[in-house]
């Protein structure tokens, strides 16, 4: 399982982040990489700050005979206040996992020297940064825990059913079959679609998710030896104590171990694994990656382009010819209303900006198929709204609050050029063929 910063690479632990780019050679990177870093270290700090401090002044600011009240059994608020405390310290063992797993992968030491009181890579995170570090962290429980399986379910079973119906004899090729896996987070469904034989490779831009992944992946000792406290942060919706603090010990599974027991298998065949840190639109769209891929996977993906075109363009342009693209997710559409950009936008040197380009555009379901069928795909499998199975994200199966998907899936087929109904480019536009 390796890392890289711009295509795979059989690399290991010192070296996994090798690659054509080097990320703290370009300071709009290096920054971006910092604020990751910088996040992790501090989500122990802000998660007591605005979990449990703010709620303590809250709490006291009530009537003294109130707090006093609510103080002793059977509410004991704030013996509550110090188990969120315990979770929280917890969580944060995980970030500081993740935090001193990434500094040595690129050789940035973790502690100041004796004429140093602050590293380089401190005070870079912004609020936004830490957010997406508690994201991180919560993320493990649909990814990495025995209790996220129904969300993953839900999600990676359709994406392994298709390709196993599309490549039912690929152990007896020569060849490994190559899939893609953009936006591929924390890296669990890499992991699933190499475990049924397929060589994977996941795409992912974001640096957190790329730290926590590299984490989980490639440092941790062992299947559930780490707490992991989900929604020990949130106290609204709950019908006890005792949901609140519930814990999860993650991985659920060992991806090293899982991979060598599989070795010790004949008839079993674990895939090369691989994943790539950069933007899917600017990798995939090069002219080292046209006709690469047998299959893409696109799960609660699609709904993060600001244009979808440009991630329609970048599939078919790394996709074989016949090879199909298989999509699971909702069209949360994530730049709606002018939400925050990548971190790329403000670098303009003259070429594709990928996913940090201007402007935005949100699509309904309908007029995503017509646009993929426009772009030299043809949809082979649709599901009924009736078909789909609801399903959360990251959400407690108890809380008061349910908000559920019922994402969309459709497998389409990149038609050959002579069968496409349109040719088209980048540069050039849509031509339709006469």
């Amino acid at each position: 399982m390796s890392f890289e910063t711009h295509s795979a690479d059989e690399s290991e632990d010192a070296n996994s982040w090798a690659g054509d780019f080097d990320p703290l050679g370009d300071p709009a990177e290096r920054k971006v990489l910092f604020a990751a870093f910088d996040s992790f270290r501090l989500y122990r700090r802000t998660a007591h700050r605005n979990t449990t401090h703010r709620r303590r002044q809250a709490f006291y600011a009530l009537p003294s005979a109130h707090w006093q009240m609510l103080a002793e059994p059977p509410f004991s608020i704030l013996e509550n206040f110090n188990k969120v405390d315990d979770a929280i310290d917890k969580n944060a063992d995980i970030a500081n996992a993740i935090l001193s797993t990434g500094l040595s992968s690129f050789g940035i030491p973790a502690l100041p020297d004796i004429e140093n009181t602050r590293l380089m890579w401190h005070d870079y995170a912004t609020s936004s940064d830490v957010n997406k570090a508690h994201s991180t962290i919560r993320q493990f429980y649909r990814d990495w825990s025995a209790e996220g399986k129904a969300e993953r379910e839900a999600c990676y079973t359709p994406v392994l059913q298709a390709l196993e119906k599309e490549f039912p004899k690929r152990r007896d090729l020569e060849e490994d079959i190559r899939v893609l896996v953009p936006g591929a987070g924390l890296g669990r469904s890499v992991f699933e679609i190499c475990r049924a034989g397929f060589a994977a490779e996941g795409n992912e831009i974001s640096y957190h998710q790329l730290l926590a992944s590299s984490w989980v992946l490639n440092h941790t000792s062992g299947p559930k030896h780490h707490e992991l406290y989900p929604f020990a942060l949130h106290f609204s919706n709950l019908l006890s104590r005792e949901q609140q603090l519930r814990k999860v010990m993650i991985p659920d599974v060992h991806p090293g171990a899982t991979m060598l027991a599989a070795q010790a298998i004949p008839e079993a065949s674990f895939g090369a694994m691989s994943m790539s840190a950069a933007d899917f639109v600017v990798l995939y769209n090069s002219p080292e990656q046209k006709d690469t891929f047998d299959a893409v996977a696109t799960i609660f993906f699609i709904d993060t382009a600001p244009n979808l075109i440009r991630y329609i363009e970048a599939i078919r342009h790394c996709l074989k010819p016949n090879g199909i693209w298989i999509n699971v997710g909702p069209l949360l559409w994530h730049f709606e209303a002018g939400q925050e950009r990548s971190h790329h936008e403000d670098s303009d040197n003259g070429q594709n900006k990928g996913i940090g380009e201007p402007g935005s555009v949100e699509l309904t379901e309908e007029e995503v198929f017509y646009l993929i069928e426009c772009m030299g795909f043809k949809i082979e499998k649709r599901q009924s709204v009736e078909e789909r199975a609801e399903c959360g994200y990251i959400q407690d199966p108890d809380s008061m609050l349910q908000p559920l998907y019922r994402p969309s899936h459709w497998i389409a087929r990149k038609r050959r050029d002579s069968d496409s109904p349109v040719v088209k480019t980048a540069s050039e536009g849509t031509k339709t063929k006469r």
